[in-house]
């Protein structure tokens, strides 16, 4: 059990280390690309880091060779939203918070972001999570061809973001020299495209690593297969989002930060669940019902807590108590 917690922490170390890269690379790509500091945030960094759990819930529900697997898929399409709403949010307020000292209380307090544009992204996140909820209560015939809905809604919403120019104020913001060319002060697409795609690579490995050694770490802990992934695979595999908000809030990027967990939780409302109708019935448990009532409940909180022109941090450290209620109420809920 020593080497699995080593293993554990090592991955955690590699996977802060890659988002560094991978956040100083998407940036860049952004640069060449045209396209705004907020939409970087929602539409390039948070494709990138949650392409790896989107390709884990594919791998599940197509490849999966029993039912087990399938639910593991199923899970992660609802697991994956609540951990983003509370935790992540929740980890952006502490790093705000823990940033007092370097940028002064008053802005760690508070941060200016575009809370409009926030409070619409959690409303085409609600509604669309609903939708997907309400569809996994109900058995029916047509229910792969829905998948075809979740995957337009994606691209719907990657349009309107990126025709959305009221983010152009942040562009000015200086960027730092790209790690793979620290001396080149306009590199090649071709050395930002490598880093970027190197970055998630390793990204990728290291977050299977670390995965595994949760589900390793639940059975010593005395919980069931389904508990673990239930409590801990959420957290584990939206880990590079949160670090990727750390590491944003500690360079002053606050907009960056949030926008990132606002647009990762976009595709976990649709892509994964495009997969699970495709080739599951998409029927959802009592815990899978927890989990989504927790996020919705996240959701409304958020809409009331971004109602301001400023973000509040410690509003922000609130959120993360519903993941901590959610994990009390799944021990006593029937599996």
């Amino acid at each position: 059990m020593i080497w699995t917690f080593a293993l554990l922490i090592a991955a955690a170390g590699i996977i802060y280390l890659s988002c560094e890269t991978f956040v100083n690379g998407v940036e860049w790509l952004g640069r060449k690309l045209n396209i705004t500091q907020t939409a970087t945030g929602t539409i390039l960094a948070a494709f990138g880091t949650a392409l790896p759990e989107s390709v884990v819930t594919l791998v599940a529900v197509a490849f999966g060779t029993d039912a087990a697997h399938k639910e593991i898929g199923v899970g992660a399409a609802i697991g994956g939203p609540l951990a983003l709403s509370t935790v992540a949010y929740a980890v952006v307020g502490f790093a705000l918070l823990a940033t007092a000292r370097r940028v002064g209380r008053a802005r760690a307090a508070a941060v200016d972001a575009d809370t409009r544009r926030l409070r619409r992204d959690q409303l085409w996140f609600l509604a669309i999570f609903v939708v997907k909820i309400g569809i996994g209560l109900v058995v029916f015939q047509f229910k792969p061809l829905l998948g075809i809905a979740f995957l337009a809604a994606y691209a719907f919403y990657c349009w309107k973001e990126l025709s959305d120019d009221s983010g152009d104020e942040e562009d000015g913001i200086e960027l730092e020299p790209l790690k793979l060319r620290p001396r080149d002060a306009n590199p090649s697409m071709g050395w930002i495209a490598l880093q970027v795609l190197g970055a998630l690579a390793v990204i990728f490995f290291a977050s299977h690593l670390f995965v595994q050694q949760i589900s390793a770490v639940g059975p010593w802990l005395g919980l069931s297969p389904q508990l673990t992934a239930l409590l801990f695979s959420p957290i584990a595999t939206e880990l590079p989002e949160i670090m990727n908000a750390i590491i944003w809030v500690r360079q002053g990027k606050e907009r960056l930060a949030l926008a990132n967990i606002s647009g990762a939780m976009m595709i976990q409302a649709t892509i994964p669940t495009a997969f699970g109708l495709f080739f599951t019935p998409w029927h959802l448990g009592a815990p899978s019902i927890l989990a989504a009532t927790m996020t919705m409940l996240a959701i409304l909180f958020l809409q009331w807590s971004f109602r301001a022109p400023q973000v509040k941090s410690r509003q922000l450290t609130y959120v993360g108590a519903l993941y901590a209620v959610f994990a009390a109420l799944l021990f006593v809920i029937p599996q």
